[in-house]
């Protein structure tokens, strides 16, 4: 496998183009997850593929809204989430495959990425945004290119599912879980980055109780400060705003298909060319509404002709390894009970943005 870092000047061109491409300057955590960046992640970063992934952001259009959870949080783009996938798969193999397959995971990610799982039925799986990658990979010469000199093939990268340290099955914790969880968790409040760095520094590879790698922490007090940020991340991937907002977003781009204001290609563009379209179509009233939701309503059942919507999501949930010890939920009953009080809660309420 190829193991060549790149040198400084490639770093620097690196972080250039994660800025240039997203609102704001790349996330801070991408220096911690490694010190230099291999050539091939820096190499494939620069494709227009993973470029196209600067414009699309984390936050699935939330970040649109005005909820003040994420208002203003343009900054996390789905290329600064793979990038960080990649090094830290990187970081802990030092291997090329496995690296690149975490960095290419998300390529086939659609503008607004969950939404269009919302817009395809997909709540509570959200897989359907996966549908693509191995082609967009085949389909690009460039990628194939890159991938020839450092001796891979499209079947080393295209899917990450078969590298555990990238991505394994919930609740484990993996490069793709991590590095979303620690992103978000720094820009919503919920870990500094001194803990972060603190978190990062104290995992190693060990192997799980069926056998397989995974990435464990080596202090039960860090494992459990992980899993309650983790947890506090994934309330908020399934309150009230995040899922009125993903489903009222999945039925205005509905409504721009049907009308022809917007094709099934812009749904493959860049949030900002799709953004645009709407803001100057018949369907521009929509968007702004979209745009100044700030409030959640709650009712047992709809008490008027709003569009009240009941809307189940996937709950996302990460119960870390603690070395010796088994997962957090084994040895602190606290975020076990809390753990499984988030799982039993339901989703049934009617839910109503203004």
């Amino acid at each position: 496998m190829q193991n060549a870092k790149c040198k400084m000047q490639n770093e620097e061109s690196l972080s250039q183009t994660v800025g240039a491409h997203s609102v704001r300057p790349p996330a801070p955590l991408i220096e911690l997850y490694h010190d230099t960046v291999p050539a091939v992640l820096a190499e494939l970063a620069e494709t227009p593929e993973l470029l196209r992934l600067g414009q699309v952001g984390m936050n699935c259009g939330c970040e649109y809204t005005a909820f003040p959870q994420f208002a203003g949080g343009r900054s996390y783009s789905r290329l600064e989430h793979s990038l960080g996938v990649g090094l830290i798969v990187w970081h802990f193999t030092q291997d090329a495959a496995q690296a690149a397959a975490g960095l290419l995971h998300d390529l086939a990610t659609p503008t607004f990425a969950h939404v269009v799982d919302f817009l395809r039925g997909d709540y509570l799986t959200q897989e359907a945004t996966e549908d693509g990658t191995r082609e967009r990979i085949e389909g690009s010469s460039r990628i194939q290119r890159i991938l020839a000199r450092h001796g891979l093939r499209t079947d080393d990268v295209a899917d990450y599912h078969r590298y555990p340290i990238a991505d394994n099955d919930s609740p484990r914790l993996s490069a793709d879980r991590l590095e979303y969880s620690l992103g978000n968790a720094l820009r919503w409040g919920f870990l500094t980055r001194a803990e972060i760095a603190a978190l990062y520094a104290d995992l190693r590879v060990g192997v799980n109780e069926d056998g397989v790698p995974e990435l464990v922490f080596g202090s039960p007090g860090l494992a459990a400060r992980f899993a309650k940020a983790a947890l506090a991340c994934s309330k908020v991937y399934v309150s009230d705003a995040d899922r009125y907002a993903m489903q009222a977003l999945s039925e205005l781009l509905a409504r721009g298909l049907e009308t022809g204001v917007l094709s099934p290609a812009d749904l493959n563009g860049t949030e900002p060319e799709l953004i645009a379209k709407l803001s100057t179509s018949p369907l521009r009233a929509d968007w702004k509404r979209f745009q100044t939701m700030g409030r959640t309503l709650r009712a047992d059942t709809p008490p008027d002709r709003r569009p009240w919507r009941q809307i189940p999501a996937k709950k996302r949930r990460i119960d870390p390894l603690a070395e010796g010890l088994g997962r957090v939920s084994a040895f602190d009953p606290d975020f076990a009970a809390a753990l499984s009080a988030f799982l039993a809660e339901p989703q049934d309420e009617w839910l109503l943005a203004e």
